[in-house]
């Protein structure tokens, strides 16, 4: 049996301005990035983590540093860093952009997982490196419990693999910025334990 915690990074300043970052913007979390970490830490510090697994982009870093700061293994997996969205990355929050974003999910939602911008990554892409990144985790089988910080896109992704069911599903999970899911492997499946958790949020 393991247990997953699996959230999503702090706020940053891209973030504050709806401005997608994708996987190949490496930006810092913002003052109310590290606040939403301090508060998730605050509240999860004594939960007994065997390990933290973040992406190799550095909000995911920073949004566990007090975990990490405890003296936790910690790895990085290139396997969950967000999705990349090519052209758009860092672009302004234009209609322009936001139509361009629009019309790529609705094709997701279509069932087109091949769908994607010039230069990024499909959900198909996304999920055949997440996979990797899971069997990776699956493997280390002393490992019971778990803290996983990663990215908004990429985390609807993921949590629809190991639910099993069809990434079309990715716009039914809500993705706050330091969200909770929580979730049961018992060695066959996954079982949702908890979902968008934010009350450690309530403070700020």
């Amino acid at each position: 049996m393991k247990e997953l915690y699996i959230i999503r990074h702090g706020e940053t300043e891209l973030n504050r301005l709806g401005i997608v970052q994708g996987r190949g913007v490496n930006a810092d979390l913002n003052d109310t990035g590290i606040a939403q970490a301090a508060a998730f830490f605050n509240k999860y510090n004594s939960v007994k983590f065997d390990k933290i697994y973040t992406s190799s982009l550095v909000r995911t870093h920073q949004t566990v540093k007090g975990f990490i700061d405890l003296g936790l293994p910690w790895e990085q997996l290139d396997g969950l860093d967000e999705l990349a969205w090519g052209e758009w990355e860092g672009k302004p929050n234009t209609e322009e952009a936001r139509e361009a974003f629009r019309t790529v999910v609705r094709e997701w939602q279509l069932g087109n997982y091949d769908a994607k911008f010039g230069g990024g990554e499909s959900p198909n892409e996304v999920a055949a490196r997440m996979s990797k990144a899971m069997e990776h985790i699956k493997k280390q089988t002393e490992e019971k419990l778990i803290l996983v910080c990663m990215h908004g896109r990429a985390m609807r992704l993921l949590l629809c693999l190991l639910l099993d069911r069809p990434m079309s599903d990715m716009e039914e999970f809500p993705h706050s910025n330091t969200t909770l899911y929580r979730l049961q492997y018992d060695g066959l499946k996954f079982t949702l334990l908890d979902s968008n958790n934010i009350s450690h949020l309530k403070q700020l």
